[in-house]
């Protein structure tokens, strides 16, 4: 067994392909009505799939609220550097960061996803 993808239900799964295109440096590889395949760089893809009655998530979670079943994290060299890329891109910084080499940021959808320095 090879895993080779995973995907996000969205809201919007082209506005989220090229959101998580620009920031990963990716391309858009498959774009349909109900879902978006983004290849990032080694080979890993990321899919975007319409959830008609989607919920935005809350982070960190809050009882009787839609919570975040996944998240992504992204490495990166600088962190500083990094959040500045992805704010750029139209994330959002969240209010609680949990640890000093992690940064939780939301997507236009509201989907936590972590930056973080090994």
């Amino acid at each position: 067994m090879r895993l080779t993808a995973v995907t996000v239900g969205t809201s919007q799964p082209r506005v989220l392909a090229e959101f998580y295109a620009r920031l990963l440096g990716a391309d858009v590889v498959t774009a349909e009505d109900d879902w978006v395949l983004v290849r990032v760089p080694g080979g890993f893809s990321v899919g975007f799939e319409r959830e008609r009655h989607f919920r935005r998530p809350v982070w960190p979670s809050v009882a009787g609220e839609q919570t975040a079943s996944q998240h992504l994290d992204v490495e990166v060299d600088d962190l500083d550097s990094a959040v500045a890329h992805a704010v750029a891109c139209g994330a959002v910084l969240a209010r609680e960061q949990p640890q000093e080499n992690v940064r939780v940021l939301l997507d236009p959808d509201g989907h936590p996803f972590c930056l973080f320095r090994d």
